[in-house]
């Protein structure tokens, strides 16, 4: 089953938000999730908040989600006012978005336009399937406003789809990629194509993780993310695991495979600027997760969206039946929410921004993680990109005034990430 939403104090039936939360809307970019939560399967390594037709229960239907993911954006417009702040980046996750018709899915687009307005370079993204889309329904995406695509690819290997309980066929992706692109979703025209890829999965040799880095490169994607296979509590393949019918994916194996990984899609081009993403130019990158990372402001539509607007963050009731019985009632659907201190919000933007290529800004460590930075750069794990104009770093990573220069994880480091923020947070 999903995961539980976490605690929080309970969210006002109004969905109000404090005025200073308000008062810095979009400083940092603005954007939409549009959470869709239906599956055809659940994938057995999955924890996200989905539901299969049978899990559904009475009262949820396919057919009447847009109306009420609709109905949220207008709440969502009421409860922020009348700031003028057009937005830069919409999402659509789940779940399977594109099991929704393309002409809903296009509507809820024409409703965030129509609200708020979209920036003119503004970027749309919908999660594919690759059996869960044809080239009629990509054309009438891209001429509803999407303009950038990001297929399940996952693996290539046909065992290794099978331990995910991904039910597409290898050779359809290929198709959709060129279906993709006779749409409209071109590198020049848009922000072309994604590929998502999982690596370590159970019974995945070397030879079939380079087997589906090969093919998916043979697609010519603008931007790859791949991720190492989390078993998550509760999840079908977390039983398996439990019950030894499947080994537990192993961390030396996701160090391999990652560097394979980083190696081959440099080869072809594509740059890292994520610990897990790569893209081909700058231009591809994906700016909604980057409004993430950066720690914008975004509201999350459907049951279980998390929302995030100045320092003040909040989740969405998880059930479907749930979260139409608040619309229907003219309710917020938020279910609690949390009002992020400063020290909160420093901690999160360590743990995100030293993610990014780009690196993290020396001076939103303290003084226990500035002292840290010396032996980071003495392991090989950290460097740091100088800026004179505000303090001198030396060869060390011995820094001489607040705010010179940048933390950029190296290649090394990017394997040994989240022991660099633990080291960096002490």
């Amino acid at each position: 089953m999903p995961s539980a939403l976490p605690p929080g104090d309970p969210a006002p039936a109004d969905g109000n938000l404090p005025e200073a939360a308000l008062a810095t809307l979009g400083d940092n970019g603005f954007g939409f999730y549009v959470h869709v939560p239906f599956c055809r399967v659940r994938c057995g390594y999955c924890d996200f908040n989905t539901y299969t037709a049978t899990e559904l229960g009475p009262g949820v239907s396919r057919q009447t989600y847009a109306d009420q993911a609709i109905a949220e954006i207008r709440q969502a417009r009421t409860v922020l006012g009348d700031a003028d702040r057009r937005v830069d980046t919409i999402f659509f996750g789940g779940g399977t978005p594109t099991l929704l018709p393309a002409a809903d899915l296009t509507r809820i687009v024409a409703a965030i336009r129509d609200e708020f307005g979209l920036a003119d370079d503004v970027e749309v993204t919908t999660e594919a399937n690759p059996d869960s889309v044809t080239l009629e329904d990509l054309d009438e995406l891209r001429a509803g406003g999407f303009n950038r695509l990001s297929f399940g690819m996952q693996s290539s290997v046909s065992h290794v789809l099978a331990v995910l309980d991904r039910t597409h066929d290898p050779k359809r992706v290929p198709a959709v990629v060129e279906w993709a692109r006779a749409a409209g979703f071109t590198s020049a025209d848009s922000g072309g194509v994604s590929l998502d890829l999982i690596y370590g999965t159970p019974g995945e040799t070397m030879a079939d993780w380079e087997r589906s880095l090969e093919d998916a490169l043979a697609c010519e994607p603008d931007h790859v993310s791949a991720y190492s296979l989390i078993v998550e509590d509760g999840t079908a393949l977390a039983r398996r695991v439990r019950r030894g019918e499947l080994p537990m994916p192993d961390e030396d194996d996701f160090a391999d495979k990652y560097v394979v990984a980083d190696e081959r899609l440099r080869a072809h081009g594509l740059g890292w600027y994520e610990v897990s993403n790569w893209a081909t130019t700058e231009a591809h990158r994906c700016r909604h997760n980057l409004l993430y990372w950066r720690g914008g402001d975004w509201w999350g539509v459907g049951p279980g969206a998390h929302s995030h607007v100045g320092g003040v963050r909040w989740w969405n009731v998880k059930h479907p039946a749930a979260y139409a019985d608040r619309i229907h009632a003219g309710l917020s659907p938020a279910h609690g929410r949390e009002v992020l201190a400063a020290e909160d919000r420093r901690v999160e933007r360590v743990l995100l921004e030293l993610r990014l290529r780009e690196g993290l800004p020396i001076d939103v460590l303290d003084d226990a993680g500035r002292a840290a930075v010396p032996e980071q750069v003495e392991r090989g794990l950290v460097t740091v990109e100088q800026d004179r104009a505000e303090g001198d770093v030396d060869e060390k990573g011995d820094v001489d005034g607040k705010g010179a220069g940048r933390l950029v994880l190296t290649d090394p480091g990017r394997l040994l990430a989240d022991g660099v923020v633990r080291e960096l947070l002490v």
